[in-house]
């Protein structure tokens, strides 16, 4: 018997000696008390059965998204590197390679809040109270354009959320409609020789959390190598005194780079580089990161990350590199960038 079925086995016969009849009987166990029984009756169904009292705004639900959730989903649920994109894809499901997220696939809200309160964050299932679920998937309408950023989600008001993708569904009817088609599995004297006759299209499909590595400088190409030798020195110009209300501020707003960088004594890079020191130096520079193609080449060239080029970045990372591995999509308030920026400053010195 599999490892699997053993404790299939195992918490089925536990669950039938811990009834009353039979848990003094057979001396095993106990009777479930009520409060043990609801820790575990959290499922939600598409008609609001089972959905607890309650509520959430998008704005607590953003800081609480950035805290808990960003790290795999990105900081506006476009999610990072191979981990599930929970917003957009809209008007896709029609296309060979469809983006279902819960913005564009999901036909029922419930199924987003009975798993958000059931299952995450990931390795802290179950941690996240009613109110912060509501929250969460209020923020998750947000990114799907499906609410304003002023909406709060309840459990009075749930039932009203219509999701684009409701009407996607039919009941499955194969065992009738298709059951002509059905062939009877060969048993004997089968075909010795198996051909692969299709393959997968997509297969990116395991995230990486070894994070990107600097490869060894035998392996750089001759090109590069000239880049880099040849590249203008660094001339840091002297910093102006901090605002340190400012970096305050920015030190907030950071929560959402906490994904992917780092900064302090002990920082390492991860997903992105570590931030420290950078401000006002060359781009691409960090050691022991690789970087993309085109932020290795502006490096090489003698750009900074200046307050305009921070500025640029940090508000549209796609367009001010190309090709950058960046998922963050940007900062959209200039008080955030200006904050951060500020924050940058601080553990530049």
């Amino acid at each position: 018997m599999s490892k699997y079925r053993k404790l299939v086995v195992g918490a089925t016969l536990a669950a039938i000696f811990a009834t009353p009849a039979l848990a003094g009987k057979m001396g095993l166990g106990r009777a479930a008390l009520p409060e043990e029984i609801a820790a575990w009756d959290v499922d939600v169904s598409p008609d609001g059965t089972g959905l607890p009292e309650g509520s959430g705004s998008v704005e607590d639900g953003e800081m609480l998204f950035s805290e808990t959730c960003a790290v795999c989903h990105g900081e506006f649920a476009e999610g990072v590197d191979n981990w599930p994109k929970l917003a957009g894809g809209r008007d896709t499901l029609n296309r060979k390679d469809p983006l279902k997220t819960v913005g564009s696939y999901w036909p029922y809200l419930s199924t987003a809040f009975d798993y958000v309160h059931r299952s995450m964050p990931f390795g802290n299932a179950q941690s996240l109270s009613a109110n912060d679920t509501y929250a969460i998937v209020a923020y998750i309408l947000y990114s799907n354009d499906l609410v304003d950023d002023d909406f709060v989600l309840s459990s009075e008001n749930f039932l009203e959320v219509e999701m684009p993708n409701a009407d996607g569904f039919i009941v499955d009817d194969r065992e009738v409609a298709e059951k002509s088609f059905w062939t009877t599995p060969c048993m004997s004297d089968c075909k010795t020789d198996v051909k692969i006759t299709m393959r997968a299209a997509v297969l990116d499909v395991t995230p990486d959390h070894s994070g990107d590595e600097t490869a060894p400088e035998a392996t750089k190409e001759p090109e590069k190598q000239q880049k880099e030798a040849e590249a203008p020195a660094e001339v840091r110009p002297t910093m102006a005194a901090l605002d340190e209300d400012l970096v305050a501020k920015g030190e907030k707003v950071f929560k959402k780079c906490k994904a992917c960088h780092q900064v302090g004594d002990s920082a390492k890079n991860k997903t992105g580089p570590i931030l420290n020191d950078i401000h006002d130096r060359r781009i691409g520079m960090v050691d022991g990161f690789k970087y993309s193609k085109t932020m290795a080449e502006m490096g090489a060239e003698g750009m900074i990350w200046d307050d305009a080029n921070l500025a640029a970045f940090l508000s549209k990372p796609k367009a001010f590199v190309k090709g950058t591995k960046m998922s963050f999509a940007g900062l959209k308030k200039d008080a955030d960038i200006a904050a951060i920026t500020e924050y940058l400053k601080s553990v530049s010195r």
